[in-house]
């Protein structure tokens, strides 16, 4: 890593020569001057020293450089609120001097990334919008020094061309979630399941843990598994339809916020009770502080974090890597909570919301 050395030379240099004057003559004319100078030693005014405080600006030098490649941010809330996270934290105050992109697709990230590594960052940031073709990329990183830290999402290369990977495990996520409702106790599960984007490894890991549950459980059964694609409209749709079908339902699993809220406003259209006491339970995923909310006045009954918060993990491992350290973990999976509207408090809501 790059430091720069500011270096202060001070001198005071005094040189008095008398010159062309015998010894005699010399040291006459010093006593002279002595004498001279002790009669009105009490007509100088004496005068206190100040103290002047010099401020030394501040440079880029000693700082270190981190270029930043990130989805759009105005993508969600969840990608908005990484966004702020990292902005917040990898600061010039904090010890780094940093640059962000946003690619909305690997051409435009591939080119940044380039960019950042000719530029000869110290770490380059990455959250792909795809999982492959970054191998030529991280190679080039490699071969400059440049130090590769994974956030958000994880690829498909080499684990040898990367320091470790930040993320959420998608799979444990459900797992909790299914947890949780076997913690219900119901009767029978009728369960409307919204599911995301198909491939995602959000949609993967939250579905996979319900599906495993209802294929071992008779009491567990899909009314409907369809996809909404993360959007409100489309997953009131489908929860209207059910509804206007006559089929009986018990649950709705939305696997994001959005979905959520559009099968809840489905369910007030048509005056069916939810939450905590009402007949359908809600289980959603993200903790968007507006859905915290809903949860707190029991309107919704579950709500799986999703972690935004990844710089201080990020920080941690460069703050490792500059003291000369290594991370062994290629994968740090990040901690996350489940809130459950019996227990959130309003704190919960300020900590974990986003």
């Amino acid at each position: 890593m790059k430091r720069g050395k500011l270096v202060l030379l001070i001198g005071a240099i005094i040189i008095i020569t008398l010159i062309g004057c015998g010894e005699d003559e010399a040291t006459a004319a010093v006593e002279t001057l002595t004498s001279a100078e002790e009669d009105k030693e009490e007509e100088i005014p004496v005068i206190e020293e100040e103290r002047i405080e010099v401020e030394v600006p501040k440079t880029f030098d000693n700082l270190i450089t981190v270029g930043i490649v990130n989805n759009n941010p105005d993508e969600s809330a969840y990608r908005s609120a990484i966004d702020k996270d990292l902005k917040d934290t990898f600061t010039e105050e904090n010890g780094y001097s940093t640059s962000f992109v946003y690619g909305m697709n690997n051409d435009e990230q591939i080119t940044a990334a380039q960019k950042f590594i000719q530029d000869g960052v110290d770490y380059l940031l990455l959250s792909a919008v795809d999982s492959t073709g970054w191998d030529s990329v991280l190679m080039n990183a490699q071969d400059a020094g440049v130090r590769v830290i994974l956030f958000d999402r994880t690829i498909n290369t080499d684990e040898s061309l990367y320091e470790t990977s930040i993320v959420s495990d998608m799979n444990k996520e459900g797992e909790a979630a299914v947890a949780w409702l076997e913690k219900q106790d119901l009767d029978s599960y009728n369960i409307i399941h919204l599911q995301g984007v198909m491939g995602s490894a959000a949609q993967k890991g939250r579905t996979d843990a319900l599906n495993a549950k209802v294929a071992a459980d008779a009491e567990w059964t899909f009314v409907t598994q369809k996809t909404a694609n993360w959007n409100e409209d489309n997953a009131q749709q489908i929860v209207q339809s059910v509804i206007d079908s006559k089929e009986a339902f018990n649950v709705i699993y939305a696997e994001n916020d959005d979905m959520a809220k559009g099968a809840v406003a489905a369910l007030d259209n048509a005056g069916i009770s939810h939450g905590v006491g009402g007949n359908v339970i809600i289980v959603s995923f993200e903790c968007n502080k507006w859905a915290l909310e809903e949860l707190l006045a029991q309107n919704w009954n579950y709500d799986g974090q999703h972690n935004p918060f990844q710089a201080f993990y990020i920080d941690q491992v460069i703050k490792i890597m500059e003291s000369g350290g290594t991370v062994a973990e290629k994968v740090i999976v990040m901690d996350e909570d489940g809130f459950d509207a019996t227990t959130i408090t309003a704190e919960d809501i300020v900590v974990s919301g986003i």
